[in-house]
């Protein structure tokens, strides 16, 4: 009893180090752990962005969940501080644990069950509730090292705490993602975290345990890294596994490159699918319906300078380099990986049609935005081949600024063609997407094409197959001044133009309606809606 009340008063405890080292100690457990919550965070963020979509929402979830559950573990801390050593043993065991086996769980059940949503929900609250019963053990036990008062002890060990979760922020998307991958770079970081944890209370506090209690400890530290550590040399064949969960048995090729995971399905041509981060972009059995859309309508016209954004796999390229007239065609793609894919592999530049032998097509490996700021020349066309407008981390592709960039670059009568989502199934994405193009300085006629093969970017579902949820693609056409007219269909599965009333009913579903993460200026203003 005399020992806790100490320990709660900040007495002294026996060490096996001076106390000038047992306090630099504990500040380096304080530090590791840090940077360790911080990697359990933004690998949550990272997973659930990639497995669930819309990065915003996802983001704000975990964070608001696990701050909340900080809070909590604060509190429930309270109750541990007369046994600070062995309760924050026992904390950084279970944080090593579930925080290195979190990526494992969610994408399993990505794979397996089809939703991670409940899973990222459960593992924020347990995280955050471990990660905040962490500085109060810390505070008790710094103090049993050190008779420092209460204002200094707490400036000291958050200053190891946020410099800890600098490290952790910087490490994680520098080091942890490149070398190891998402998977393997949690398990490395529970194990880790087990072993700093479980070190400075078996070493520097060891006379506070009892005999019983640091057999405990021993027994389950061993453990968890024994289950990381098995977990890390079977991560492949898991991988491997859930992959053919996901997208079937005929998995090709799967690679993290430094910008998306690139997938590719099937054996030859005929069966190709092509998936960045989990989204089928290319499917070989209806790939022509979409591609033929979203370039010929654009190509009425001038048509000598020809440029493509995004569309690294070659077959929007493929159907600018029909037209004979065409002298240079420049192909912007974000990820040099996509590029070499659609260059080397023989089934995805057979169905290019080796677009990239074509001595007219110049590659460039850049970000569109920044990349249209410099002044290039003008084109007589440009191809909008960019990532879904649903997907949050391609919104500035989107958005009015970028629009304007695009007018800039056009020749006095040149085109552009932007696909911009299903209109059927997301008419607000659709119609957000036309209002920043007419933000942007451009005139827009709105088409459509039908079918049933129209759901290129659909996600894969469990059985390996592409969720046919999407019943069209929608298309803007645009051009300086007046909107530009172009070859369309009134019906069937061709382009075809929108009428007046489709005009009208798309106004009305998107009215004052914004994308997440889109830019201010891509609001739609009622006023707009006035001239439809």
């Amino acid at each position: 009893m005399i020992d806790q009340q100490m320990s709660l008063r900040g007495g002294a405890a026996r060490l096996p180090v001076r106390p000038r080292t047992g306090r630099f100690l504990v500040l380096a457990a304080v530090f590791v752990c840090a940077a360790c919550g911080l990697v359990y965070e933004l690998e949550l963020v990272a997973l659930a962005s990639y497995l669930i979509g819309d990065s915003v929402t996802q983001a704000s979830v975990v964070l608001s969940v696990m701050v909340f559950a900080m809070g909590i573990g604060s509190l429930l801390a309270k109750r541990l501080r007369c046994r600070a050593a062995v309760g924050f043993g026992m904390i950084e065991a279970a944080l090593a644990l579930i925080g290195g086996s979190s990526a494992l769980v969610l994408y399993a059940s990505f794979a397996w069950l089809g939703d991670s949503q409940y899973a990222l929900v459960g593992f924020s609250l347990a995280i955050g509730v471990l990660i905040g019963a962490e500085i109060p053990l810390l505070m008790t036990l710094i103090q049993r090292v050190d008779r420092q008062d209460a204002g200094g002890t707490a400036a000291d060990l958050f200053a190891a705490d946020y410099v800890g979760a600098l490290v952790g922020g910087l490490a994680f998307p520098f080091l942890l993602l490149p070398m190891l991958g998402q998977l393997t770079g949690a398990l490395f970081t529970g194990a880790v975290n087990a072993a700093a944890g479980g070190a400075l209370v078996l070493w520097v506090f060891r006379r506070d345990l009892s005999h019983r209690s640091r057999w405990l400890l021993v027994l389950v530290n061993v453990s968890v890294i024994a289950v990381l550590a098995t977990a890390t040399v079977l991560v492949d064949d898991f991988e491997r596994a859930a992959r053919r969960a996901v997208y079937g048995d005929q998995v090709r090729v799967a690679v993290q490159t430094g910008v998306q995971e690139v997938v590719v399905t099937g054996t030859d041509r005929d069966s190709l699918g092509l998936y960045l981060d989990g989204r089928l972009r290319v499917s070989a059995r209806d790939e022509y319906r979409y591609h033929e859309a979203l370039v010929h309508p654009a190509m009425n016209g001038p048509r000598a300078r020809v440029l493509i954004l995004g569309g690294g796999d070659g077959l929007a390229a493929r159907e600018v380099l029909r037209y004979g007239d065409v002298r240079a065609v420049t192909v912007v793609e974000l990820d040099p990986a996509v590029t070499r894919l659609a260059r080397t592999d023989p089934a995805l530049s057979e169905l290019n049609g080796h677009a990239f032998r074509d001595s007219r097509l110049t590659v460039v490996g850049a970000d569109a935005f920044p990349w249209l700021r410099a002044d290039h020349g003008r084109y007589d066309v440009v191809i909008s081949d960019l990532p879904d407008p649903g997907i949050t981390a391609s919104t500035k592709l989107y958005s009015a600024e970028f629009y304007g960039l695009i007018a800039e670059a056009l020749a006095p009568d040149g085109r552009l063609a932007v696909h911009a989502g299903p209109l059927g199934a997301r008419p607000q994405t659709f119609w957000t997407v036309e209002a920043s193009v007419r933000a942007g300085g451009l005139a827009t006629r709105p088409y459509r094409v039908t079918g049933r093969y129209a759901g290129l970017a659909a996600s894969p579902d469990r059985g390996g197959g592409e969720r046919r949820d999407r019943e069209d693609w929608g298309f803007l056409l645009a051009a300086p001044g007046r909107a530009p007219r172009a070859a369309l269909a009134a019906d069937g599965p061709e382009p075809r133009s929108l009428r007046g009333r489709e005009l009208r009913e798309g106004a009305r579903a998107a009215a004052e309606a914004r994308l997440p993460g889109l830019l201010p200026s891509t609001l739609i203003h009622p006023r707009y809606w006035e001239d439809a």
